[in-house]
């Protein structure tokens, strides 16, 4: 798979644009584990191996444990995740997916339980700015670095 265009190069503006939003996402507020929960969960969802790979990366740089971050495939079925987290998977899920889920009452309230109506809205806002991320990277066949495997004892 080779990629498809440089986004930077064929439209600057539009690629500022988005790191906008971006900046927006990193600022507003939102905790470094909730930006990390949801960037990674939708990544996985869209099946985007650039964006797993960068948000796996960087949920580790901030100190967030293997466990945390390897079972998020699969967090319904673990424990790890305590119900403020299992909310948020929960409308990451439901927005990423909204074509066949609708974004149900059942994930909105059981966000309500846990977020203000403003920190939904940056939840809300975070998860489509990832989706958009997602979408261009996927589209366009952004590639990630490959890493040098590391040599066994």
């Amino acid at each position: 798979m080779h990629q498809r265009l440089d986004m930077g190069k064929a439209s600057p503006a539009a690629f500022k644009a988005v790191l906008n939003l971006e900046n927006y996402v990193q600022s507003c507020g939102l905790s470094r584990a909730d930006i990390h929960l949801i960037k990674l969960r939708a990544s996985q969802i869209n099946g985007c191996a650039f964006c797993v790979d960068m948000h796996v990366k960087e949920a580790r740089h901030d100190g967030l444990s293997e466990q945390w971050i390897n079972l998020m495939c699969v967090w319904r079925e673990s424990p790890v995740y305590g119900p403020r987290e299992r909310a948020l998977l929960g409308w990451v899920d439901a927005v990423t997916n909204i074509a066949s889920t609708g974004a149900q009452d059942a994930e909105y309230q059981a966000l309500q339980a846990h977020f203000t109506e403003e920190e939904i809205v940056k939840v809300t806002v975070a998860i489509g700015t990832i989706n958009v991320w997602n979408r261009l990277a996927v589209g366009l066949r952004f590639q990630h670095p490959i890493d040098q495997p590391a040599k066994a004892a």
